[in-house]
């Protein structure tokens, strides 16, 4: 019988190298379908089977002796690669390109959300490995590879590999994930790859002014000496809380009867409270966030900016305070390695570099110690730095409130509905409302030690927590209950900012657009310190007018204006407009691409500050 089929399979079956080019063919059809949404006959023949089919052909020319072990090898890594790129398209909404690689092992900020992001469907990439390749195998094993049709096979997909590659170098690169949709996924990582390299993916040579760049964002250009905030904290301490994850719907916000934030809110009479102030961050998430707070440029996007960093020294908010008699220290309770913050820190100009090495490893929550042990650790330190400097800048990271936010109930302070019971949305709120109180005891204990009226403090939002897959059609219904609307951009982009100065600011609100962007230059107007280089955000007390680009969450070439949100073409969406107050679609105009185009020379020459000043 084994015979007679073996048989069979010589007579009828095509040739193993056609086959196994069938099921590759087939594999790729399963990608493009599920990533991009597209099933263009052309698009997948022309663009994006080809160059998969060149490796494929590349590893059955290399391992003639072990041909169908090599085979069977490739396939299985493309597999697992296709459910690499499904997992971090579903949570972080863009695609992976090669250098992410290093950023999954860098951070384990998706570590314990993987079992909520895949479905039993996508281990269909595997079923070739399992079933269409033995079954090959078997019925063609009387069979050889015919080796002049493998080179023929190699002759026609390195001829349409090089002709679309090429086309694709003259296509602007803005968004990864729309670029590979047009090109091809290979491809998208070959013009990454040269303009990671050689440095031209963004950059500019035209140079803005300080005026011109207000002048984009719609303001008419002050001086910073000049504007009405100028010196009105000078001397003072500063404090600056980053906190995991917070999102600016929390704020002021009650359920069953208890307020999320109750110590928050209780600074807010201290405080200039922004409340319409937009995440920027790129592909490095909170080393990102840290970045944008202390050089006030944007990130690289696609790559995390710490990423290309090497023996940098940057013109940073630690060296500027440095030269007004500022000791400077930072305290983080992770691995300085995550992120490469071994070298992020040093480019940045700190005194003194805090991180899992120093920080107590007790009472552990998820990835470190809880934040109340990196709270009392710092107040040792802050006493200590008084002690050698007139002033001390204080740069404190939180991490409790990190994704999947499980909490020990012993950290759980909100008594929840039990709809809010085992979901993503309850384990965020009580993830919050215990970071919320280690802040309020931190505030505690500078009123303690005397330092809290003599001080300014800013809390920000580093980035959302609730996006991507994690957040169920069942935390859907619970955020829409809870806001009082659908859970939509603005909730999720949208970070609290708190600039606490007691005997300056008495509750006050500010609603006008900002980005993160905008902190650094916001501090230092404060203080009276004029920046000794160039920074594209802008003091949010002096200016009304804004314009922001957002280059990984959203789409590149996005942006968020006074009015509106516009969301470029992606891997599986058209470009919209949003009106963002109602979040409704709203008509493209002619204004729209002003908009585009301003944003995108803000970005550009963004990079060419922060190419010059990393030495890329």
């Amino acid at each position: 019988m084994k015979s007679k089929l073996a048989h069979m399979g010589k007579k009828y079956l095509l040739h193993p190298y056609t086959l196994i080019l069938i099921v590759l063919l087939v594999k790729i059809i399963a990608f493009r379908t599920v990533i991009f949404h597209n099933r263009s006959v052309t698009q997948i023949v022309l663009l994006e089977y080809p160059m998969w089919a060149l490796a494929l052909t590349l590893v059955v020319v290399l391992f003639k002796k072990r041909t169908w072990l090599a085979v069977w090898i490739f396939n299985t890594i493309l597999s697992a690669l296709f459910i690499v790129i499904l997992y971090y398209t579903r949570y972080f909404s863009t695609l992976p390109s090669y250098y992410d690689v290093k950023q999954i092992y860098q951070s384990h900020s998706v570590g314990g959300t993987v079992a909520l992001l895949g479905t039993p469907y996508d281990y269909l990439f595997f079923l070739d490995i399992v079933l269409l390749l033995p079954l090959i195998r078997y019925f063609t094993k009387e069979r050889q590879l015919s080796y002049t049709d493998v080179r023929k096979g190699l002759f026609t997909f390195t001829c349409i590999g090089i002709v679309t590659t090429a086309l694709a170098f003259r296509q602007p690169l803005i968004d990864v994930s729309y670029f590979a949709k047009e090109n091809g996924y290979l491809q998208s990582q070959i013009v990454q790859l040269y303009a990671r390299s050689f440095g031209v993916a963004l950059a500019t040579q035209e140079k803005l002014s300080d005026a011109d760049l207000e002048r984009l964002k719609g303001n008419d250009y002050v001086p910073f000496n000049k504007h009405k905030t100028f010196g009105v904290a000078k001397n003072r301490n500063v404090f600056v809380i980053q906190v995991e994850s917070l999102q600016n719907f929390v704020i002021n916000r009650d359920i069953n009867g208890q307020e999320i934030t109750p110590n928050l809110n209780k600074i807010l009479k201290d405080s200039a409270y922004f409340n319409n102030v937009y995440q920027q961050i790129g592909a490095g998430n909170t080393s990102d966030a840290e970045w944008i707070m202390h050089t006030g440029l944007y990130p690289e996007g696609m790559d995390p900016t710490v990423n290309s960093l090497k023996d940098s020294e940057v013109a940073s908010l630690p060296r500027m305070l440095s030269t007004e008699g500022y000791g400077t220290a930072t305290f983080h309770a992770d691995d300085i390695s995550y992120w490469n913050r071994n070298k992020l820190y040093p480019a940045l100009g700190f005194d003194h570099t805090y991180t899992s090495d120093d920080i107590p490893e007790q009472q552990i929550i998820g990835f470190g110690p809880a934040d109340e042990v990196t709270f009392r650790f710092a107040e040792s330190q802050i006493q200590s730095l008084l002690r050698q400097f007139n002033r001390v800048y204080a740069n404190i990271i939180t991490l409790t409130s990190h994704t999947p936010f499980k909490m020990p109930d012993d950290y759980k302070y909100l008594e929840l509905p039990t709809k809010f019971n085992d979901t993503y949305v309850g384990d965020y709120l009580q993830s919050v409302r215990y970071t919320d109180r280690q802040i309020g005891q931190f505030v505690a204990n500078l009123k303690r030690l005397g330092l809290y009226d003599n001080s300014v403090i800013l809390i920000y939002g580093d980035h959302s927590g609730l996006h991507g897959k994690p957040v169920t059609e069942e935390d859907q219904v619970l955020l829409e209950d809870l806001l009082g609307h659908p859970y939509n951009l603005n909730d999720r982009f949208i970070v609290p900012v708190l600039f606490t100065a007691p005997g300056i600011f008495d509750n006050e609100q500010i609603t006008h657009l900002g980005g993160q962007t905008d902190l650094m230059p916001t501090l230092l107007n404060l203080l009276g310190i004029e920046p000794t280089s160039q920074l594209i955000g802008h003091n949010l007390f002096q200016y009304e007018h804004n314009l922001l680009g957002m280059r990984y969450y959203l789409p590149g070439g996005s942006y968020i204006s006074d009015h509106t949100m516009y969301i470029a073409p992606s891997a599986q969406h058209p470009a919209s407009l949003l009106t963002r107050e109602t979040m409704k679609r709203a008509k493209l105009t002619n204004r729209s691409q002003k908009n585009i185009n301003n944003t995108l020379s803000i970005l550009q020459y963004s990079d060419q500050l922060r190419r010059e000043q990393i030495g890329q």
